[in-house]
């Protein structure tokens, strides 16, 4: 069973000893045990980095951050353009959440062998007018897309390491398909299931429709099987040139 020493040590020592490292023991232990319970699903347990959140010991704002004014703005509003929540943190548990990160950021500083993530600088390397040539041209990208369409401000929405994989492969795609019914008649809507033996889709009201493939006839359009085809044509230079392009695009 807990007790409220660790965290009440936190609460008690922030103002004065814990604005740098090295942290109390303490304060570092209630804030991993906070992140481990709202943080580590998306940024790792080690605050490195997971699939969806970035790497926190490389952060700006941790890297600018003093006691918490920085960390605790952001933890408390969120960023729910990019998937994070807000959080209700108290001063108490933001004291070691801080505490934590700025411990965590300093043991991946000393290590060796290099750093795990991705920086935005790492894929800014392409010709943007090479890029823009690719999407008009040989990449048949704008026979789907638009810069000023469903493209714009795309650059604004993803970055890095994200960007890359939404032009590699969308996972958020949504395939459709229509359905030809040997009445003559048509039904389209999102392809929701699809295997050798049965094709279904949801129309515009939410509603699940399925039938035999035997029975029917059906064409099915995939945005992201489109991106997976390209993979096989893509040379390092496309690939790096269509990134700068799509940078370009806020």
């Amino acid at each position: 069973m807990r007790t409220c020493a660790g965290a009440c040590l936190a609460f008690a020592v922030w103002p004065a000893a814990a604005q740098t490292p090295p942290f109390p023991k303490e304060v570092i232990e209630s804030g991993h045990q906070y992140f481990e319970q709202k943080c580590a699903f998306c940024h790792g347990r080690d605050a490195g980095g997971g699939e969806s959140g970035p790497d926190l010991t490389r952060s700006k704002i941790v890297a600018d951050d003093v006691k918490g004014d920085k960390i605790g703005p952001l933890v408390r509003a969120g960023r729910t353009e990019k998937g994070m929540p807000a959080f209700s943190v108290s001063d108490m548990e933001l004291a070691g959440l801080a505490a934590f990160l700025h411990t965590q950021k300093t043991i991946a500083e000393s290590q060796k062998g290099g750093r795990r993530g991705v920086d935005v600088s790492d894929l800014q390397t392409g010709d943007a007018a090479a890029g823009k040539a690719y999407f008009n041209g040989a990449g048949t990208c704008s026979s789907c897309h638009s810069a000023t369409g469903d493209l714009a401000g795309i650059a604004n929405k993803y970055q890095g390491l994200k960007l890359e994989q939404q032009m590699l492969f969308p996972r958020d795609a949504v395939a459709k398909v229509t359905v030809h019914l040997k009445s003559g008649e048509s039904m389209a809507g999102k392809l929701a299931y699809l295997d050798e033996f049965t094709v279904g889709l949801k129309d515009s009201d939410g509603h699940y429709h399925s039938w035999s493939t035997k029975q029917v006839s059906f064409t099915v359009d995939d945005p992201a099987a489109k991106h997976a085809d390209l993979l096989a044509k893509y040379s390092d230079d496309d690939i790096h040139n269509l990134m700068a392009y799509l940078q370009t695009l806020h």
